[in-house]
């Protein structure tokens, strides 16, 4: 194989992550699963479930349900239900949602082989280390072409951890990611639509099963990434040196560096910035929606690619559109999972505000910072005062933790949707203490 997909494999298959990165790990297993766990209940999650599971004796579980299915169609149950909210943590580096299909993929895998909690979490490690490699040297390109990080990374991080997990020694593991390479997929087009989570679930999926296949013998291209047709060319790459970038894996985590984004908001990131400022202008000066006479935003150049509604149909688009982000927020003073109800996208206060918030692209907004993380916010009153905050990242970006309370807090009340209060307790000890834990098998989520 070529030197870089040797570099990776080798890094999957052996490396040791150190104790902190297992910690981060562990919170993103807890916040994902939370997610996947209030999010059982949404179409897109409810149609994979019923076409792929059954009841019975299949290896692995489908969060939140008596079903069992096979490793790559719980990986692709799960993984669709932990992104069909949009509440499922962030990543600046690879513009992905780097946990909603990397948990399902690694749980699946690590229930399938009877691994052990710390076993998991390793995996989980460095899958995460490959996508934000990855998304290092193909972003912002890649992503401004139209593709999902989440899926089009999210199937290589997949791979890695399920490989990881089911034992496959570097060569093994190099097969792997090839296969996993030409399984990548998932177009913006489709934001603001069932397809969307569907993009997570697809990844999981595809790179459990690409680890199975190189397991049974299925092998790969040696140039699969870097090859003048490979992976990296193909997706349209902002770099190309993927040798460079991938050096020092092992030496530096990503995790650790750039960190994990826990969403506080059940809403498109791009929102978040913007949606941090108007509460606390909202908090700091008091106003309610019936004071506002207009509200200005100015983002970076990034942001309209995928705040792609300014009149949202549906309560998927909603999350997609910043008019109704804003606008909600500003009459509610709150935004929750309960704020995506097809009843608030037909509030006449809500409606009525929407058409007064203004999104505008200024290049200067967030220059030298991660996509996403900036925005520029002004609220006019109809006495006439203007009020504006400029805001640098959200409540839960690697600089602003969400704390221990508020992770707890978002666990139980999205694991409460589908479990009850009792059991969701249950599972969420379960997991605070999975790195000790001998297999998966010591409660059922």
């Amino acid at each position: 194989m070529s030197a870089a997909i040797d570099r990776m494999a080798a890094f999957v298959a052996a490396s040791q992550p150190p104790a902190e990165a297992r910690a981060r790990a562990g919170t993103a297993v807890m916040d994902t699963i939370g997610v996947a766990l209030a999010g059982t209940g949404e179409p897109a999650a409810r149609i994979v479930r019923d076409a792929v599971t059954r009841v019975g004796e299949a290896p692995c579980s489908v969060w939140g349900s008596a079903a069992r299915a096979s490793a790559p169609d719980a990986a692709l149950v799960n993984g669709t239900a932990a992104h069909a909210l949009d509440y499922d943590d962030m990543c600046f580096v690879s513009l992905a949602h780097p946990s909603a299909p990397l948990v399902p993929a690694v749980m699946a895998a690590g229930e399938r082989a009877g691994a052990s909690g710390r076993a998991v979490l390793d995996a989980y490690v460095v899958g995460f280390e490959i996508q934000a490699r990855l998304g290092r040297l193909m972003n912002p390109r890649h992503y401004q072409r139209g593709w999902h990080c989440t899926s089009t990374l999210g199937t290589i991080s997949a791979a890695a951890g399920a490989s990881r997990l089911l034992g496959l020694d570097a060569a093994t593991t190099a097969h792997a990611l090839a296969i996993a390479a030409s399984s990548a997929a998932g177009l913006k087009e489709n934001f603001g639509t069932m397809v969307k989570p569907l993009h997570a679930g697809l990844a999981a999926r595809d790179g459990v099963t690409a680890a199975l296949l190189a397991k049974g013998g299925l092998t790969g291209s040696a140039k699969a990434f870097d090859g003048p047709q490979g992976y990296l060319h193909a997706f349209d790459s902002e770099r190309t040196d993927l040798a460079g970038e991938i050096a020092d894996l092992g030496h530096r985590w990503e995790i650790l560096d750039t960190g994990i984004t826990v969403k506080l908001y059940p809403s498109c990131a791009g929102t978040h910035p913007t949606l941090d400022a108007l509460l606390d202008l909202r908090r700091r000066d008091g106003f309610s929606g019936d004071d506002v006479d207009r509200i200005e935003i100015d983002v970076d150049p990034i942001v309209p690619t995928i705040l792609i509604y300014d009149r949202p149909a549906s309560a998927l688009e909603a999350k997609f559109s910043m008019p109704f982000c804003a606008a909600a927020a500003a009459v509610f003073g709150r935004v929750g999972i309960d704020t995506f109800d097809e009843a608030v996208l037909r509030d006449p206060a809500v409606t009525a505000m929407m058409a007064r918030v203004t999104m505008r692209v200024d290049g200067e907004i967030g220059r030298g910072k991660p996509s996403l993380t900036e925005a520029r916010v002004r609220v006019v009153l109809k006495d006439g005062r203007p009020l504006a905050k400029d805001a640098h990242g959200a409540r839960g970006y690697p600089a602003n933790p969400a704390s221990a309370d508020e992770l707890a807090a978002k666990f139980l009340a999205c694991a409460t949707v589908a479990l009850g209060g009792s059991r969701a307790t249950q599972v969420q000890s379960f997991l605070r203490s999975l790195e000790t834990a001998p297999s998966l098998t010591g409660i059922a989520i």
